[in-house]
This record gives C-alpha cells, structure tokens and sequence, in this order.
C-alpha cells in the first residue's frame, strides 16, 4: 500500500532540503531506479527552492507516491502565495532565472518530468504540479487531492482515497472531527474500511466505515462513484464534507446525510446524478469555504485536478482547520 500524502511547510530555506530528503524516501519507497530517483530529488529540490526565493516560504509542498498499473512516480504539488509569474513562456525555458541564479528552471522541471502542470496569478501566486517516474498506460480518469494540516499540527485529520478500476472511479474524503491525532486516526480508520471493499459501492461503503468508526472520535465522510459506460455518478455521505458536480450547465450540489459517521446518523441515501465526459468532479472538506468558485480563476477549471484542489485549498481553505480537497474528471 502507498504511504499517505506528505506535507513540507515553506518557511525557512531549511525545507528545501527536507523536501529533497522527502522525495527521495519516496522514491525509495516505491523502488523507482536510480535515475528515476534523481530526477525526483533535482525536480523537488528545484521547486522547494523556487518557494523559497521567490515566494519567501509562503506556502507547501506536497510530495505523493502514485502506483497505477505498475507503473510508479512522485507527484510533486508546489503551492505558493508569492508573486506570481509575470513571463510563463519565458519561465519554461531552460535555464531562465529572475534572480540572476543559473537554477535549472521550472523549463528543466517540465523536461524531467512525465506530466507537468502551472497555474499562476500575477499577486496572488503560483501552484506547479510535477509527476517524476514512469510514464502510466493511458487512463479513463485523471484525479489528484492536495490537502493541508491547521497550523501548528503535524497530521490533518483531513484525508482521501482513490480507486480505479476500466471505466469507473471511487472517491472517498474523510474529514474526522476537530483537528489533531485524534481526528487523524478517525480518518484513517475510514480510509482503510473504504479500500477494504474494493469495487463495492458508496452506501455499502459509507455503511462499512460508520460501523468502523464507533470506537473512534467519529468523522464527516462520502463517497462518490464514477460509472462513465453507465453515464452516472453514484453518492452518499454522512456529515459536512462537499460534493459539487461542474461541466453542466450550472453546478450541482451532491446530498449527504445529516450526522457523525461512527456515531449518529440518519438513514443512508445512496443518490445517482448524471456523469458526461465533461463533468467535474469537485469534493472537500469544511476547512474549504462552501463560497468557492472556479469561475472566479480564469482558465483554472482546464488544469489538471491536482492543480484545481490546490486552488482551491489555498484560496478558498478558512485557514482555521484542516483542509483537504479531491477533483477528478474522465481523461481525454
């Protein structure tokens, strides 16, 4: 199994070489070759120094193991609250520094990377998402979640899981109570009930992970299921974590169930919504204002889904708990 997402604070020129040292445990932890491994470490080292000099820490980086089909890589989500990029197309050659620095460059990063992905904002700052390894089969579903710990924790008690099978897509995000290890341990309690029922579907699912989480602090959770031969989005949840379906012609709110998975909750309702190779899949934890809107960042609804969840974590997130948010849409 996969180790859970890690997340490496911008603050001082300290994290870049711990995300560096994170990458390559990473790396190591998936067994990815040498050269592999080094391109991780050169392309984490790049992008930690990039939120360092120009961003001045502000902001993250989370590094994440991604194994499909045997392939493997490290994904590399880059957040920052800095400046921005005022000349992307100058920015994506090699070598192109604005601090006189002969850095590799975000040109060097896109280059060593298998899938690479940028979004910036002129003063309101700048998400790079890289995926350093090997190179996947073709996919039906591309997906990504990023998340964030309140300040001062060192786990959120936000967390998600993915699974994918030839033409359908499980989601799960699990946000257990308050914030700290307790909260932490619900949420993974519920991310391991959820992958213990491999193909099964969002009531049998969220049925599991209530009885699952009795002994624990509890936890607000859904589940959505992507059928894309079917054309049907199937969803329950119990609590306060966001389901929103895009791609229509207006947004579409997806119903949970009043309650605390785990200890009280009503009668489960498993609810079908249409799914077009359009759709957007949007899911997230309170720690994200219900008040968010793609529309309000031009272009953004385009990148890829782990560059929307960092949006939407960094800007939408009330900075006051965990935060956590998931987006997956049909691949080509």
């Amino acid at each position: 199994m996969t180790p859970p997402p890690v997340i490496v604070a911008g603050g001082d020129v300290s994290a870049v070489g711990e995300t560096r040292r994170q990458a390559q445990r990473l790396a190591g932890r998936l067994g990815l070759g040498e050269e592999a491994a080094g391109r991780v470490a050169l392309v984490a080292t790049e992008l930690a120094g990039n939120l360092w000099k120009h961003a001045g820490g502000d902001g993250w980086c989370q590094l994440e193991a991604i194994e499909r089909d045997g392939a493997r890589c490290v994904r590399l989500v880059v957040v920052d609250r800095g400046p921005g990029i005022a000349q992307v197309a100058s920015a994506l050659r090699d070598g192109w520094s604005t601090r006189g620095t002969p850095g590799t460059g975000l040109g060097a990063v896109r280059r060593l990377s298998r899938d690479f992905d940028l979004h910036t904002v002129p003063g309101e700052g700048t998400v790079v998402v890289a995926e350093v390894g090997d190179a996947p089969p073709a996919a039906g579903f591309a997906h990504g979640g990023v998340g964030l710990a309140k300040s001062g924790e060192e786990r959120s008690g936000d967390a998600w899981a993915v699974e994918e099978a030839p033409g359908k897509l499980w989601v799960l995000v699990a946000d257990g109570l308050c914030h700290g290890p307790l909260a932490a341990e619900a949420a993974d309690v519920a991310v391991a009930a959820f992958r213990a029922l491999p193909g099964r579907t969002p009531g049998e699912r969220i049925e599991a992970i209530h009885r699952r989480l009795h002994v624990s602090r509890g936890a607000a959770v859904a589940v959505a299921e992507v059928d894309a031969g079917a054309g049907v989005l199937r969803y329950a949840g119990i609590g306060n974590v966001a389901g929103a379906l895009l791609g229509g012609e207006a947004p579409r709110s997806l119903l949970s169930m009043n309650g605390t998975a785990g200890h009280q909750a009503r009668t489960l309702r498993q609810l079908d919504y249409p799914w077009t190779p359009r759709s957007l899949l949007v899911m997230h934890s309170d720690g994200i204002s219900a008040r968010w809107d793609l529309a309000s960042r031009p272009g953004l609804q385009e990148r890829r889904p782990s560059t929307i969840a960092a949006v939407l974590v960094r800007d939408f997130g009330r900075g006051r708990d965990d935060a956590a948010a998931v987006v997956a849409r049909s691949a080509g």
